[in-house]
């Protein structure tokens, strides 16, 4: 169920009141003068993190167990009680209970520097148990990830930001951008030929829309080449913003990416310009539709969130991003509460040359939202794989009598099974056990 109204305020808060003290020092010590003691400074002693409940605890548990079922992937010495308090249903710990998890990244397969292996390697380093791999409008780099963590205690979920525009209708305002991540379960979506002929269109789409930014940054003194921006995109990765950027930091016109975004990309801006990107509500209804959580992006980034949210909710929509790397935004985290979705967030990590980007796995997402998070998510990735079976099984006769079904990929689709997993261990009990039900 998503998560109740103040469930994640109530992860984060401090409840623990600092008393103040005036302070000493061997200067003053045995001052004689009154006034003098009036006017030292007085200082607060430092705040400790309050007491974690029983229930974030167990949702800590929880949610490692579901990382690497069976298996122990960190150490519960953080988790001895120091002391109960009487009568409040909170146990004093070392430290509050956390999982480090990372639901919004991107690789080189869209508009990252590092291989999708290597953002799982730095997601490990940083202490990720949990990520989400979330390319723009592409899950080709969902393969590479799910093989490069089978080295580490990190459970993957495939996901993908998807581009779309949002059409006010009858309510005042412009059309505007917006991104809707999918997250899917270790099988992938129900139905990835019909996700990908989506993600294909809009694929197709960017190379339109990078000839318009270049049309526009010419008309600015600024002439590139397509084939140069596709250059630096890559082989068979789709243009976007970033990688006009960095043309245009190659060509000497700005300085830094920061700058190629602030004065001229930037939504609205001078070389901005819109592709052939569907309707956030046919995307909303295409995740749920191919067994995926669907969740709007950085929110915070919109004109009208309230409009948005309350169309998109109607679609389907599960979620919205409350968390940032700089803490909670207070204002979304009531409107989740309004619409009942969930909440959730993360870094946004593309490896760009900037100090101020958060890193992987930054963001502090309170375990109860992870938990809830997951009590949504699972029963809609088991519903994708009765699908997933359901399909093979009427298209694969030979499928019949099986001991079982591994993962496999193609550039186009990332869900195609075949016999006998290499690695049960990864597959979730539960996820087996919907399937022969």
């Amino acid at each position: 169920m998503p998560a109740p109204a103040g469930a994640g305020a109530t992860a984060e808060e401090d409840v623990v009141v600092a008393a103040d003290a005036i302070a000493t020092s061997a200067l003053d010590a045995g001052d004689p003068d009154p006034q003098r003691k009036k006017g030292r400074r007085r200082k607060k002693k430092k705040r400790r993190p309050r007491a974690p409940t029983e229930e974030e605890v167990t949702a800590r548990r929880s949610v490692l167990r579901w990382v690497c079922p069976g298996r122990e992937v960190a150490s519960d010495d953080d988790e001895q009680p120091a002391a109960a308090s009487a009568g409040t249903g909170r146990v004093r710990l070392r430290r509050r209970p956390r999982v480090a998890v990372e639901l919004h990244a991107h690789s080189a397969r869209s508009d990252g520097s590092l291989s999708p292996a290597e953002l799982v390697e730095r997601a490990h380093r940083n202490g990720v148990k949990v990520f989400a791999l979330t390319d723009h409008d592409t899950m080709a780099g969902v393969p590479e990830a799910v093989e490069a963590a089978k080295q580490y205690p990190i459970r993957i979920i495939p996901g993908v930001e998807i581009s779309a525009v949002h059409s006010p209708g009858d309510e005042s305002g412009a059309e505007e951008p917006v991104h809707i991540l999918a997250y899917y379960g270790i099988w992938g979506p129900s139905r990835p030929q019909e996700l990908e002929r989506f993600l294909d269109s809009i694929r197709d789409g960017r190379y339109a829309r990078a000839n318009k930014m270049l049309l526009k940054l010419r008309g600015l003194d600024m002439p590139m080449k397509l084939e140069d921006v596709c250059k630096i995109a890559g082989n068979g990765v789709a243009p976007g913003r970033l990688h006009v950027a960095r043309a245009m930091v190659e060509a000497g016109y700005v300085e830094s990416l920061r700058q190629a975004f602030s004065r001229y990309l930037y939504d609205g801006g001078p070389a901005y310009a819109t592709g052939s990107e569907p309707n956030g509500k046919s995307v909303v209804q295409l995740v749920c539709r191919t067994g995926g959580v669907a969740v709007l992006a950085h929110p915070w980034a919109l004109k009208n969130p309230a409009v948005v949210v309350k169309d998109l909710k109607a679609a389907g929509l599960h979620g919205i991003e409350v968390y940032r790397s700089d803490g909670k935004v207070s204002g979304l985290s009531d409107l989740a509460d309004t619409y009942g979705l969930l909440k959730l967030g993360g870094s946004d990590f593309h490896g760009r040359d900037d100090k101020e980007e958060p890193d992987v796995g930054s963001v502090d997402l309170p375990v109860l939202p992870v938990l809830n998070f997951l009590e949504v998510a699972r029963p809609i990735w088991h519903n994708a794989i009765k699908e997933i079976f359901a399909s093979i099984s009427e298209r694969a006769a030979d499928l019949n009598g099986s001991k079982g079904l591994r993962r496999a990929s193609s550039s186009g689709d990332f869900c195609i099974l075949r016999p006998c997993p290499d690695d049960p261990g990864r597959t979730d009990a539960t996820e087996v056990e919907v399937v022969q039900k």
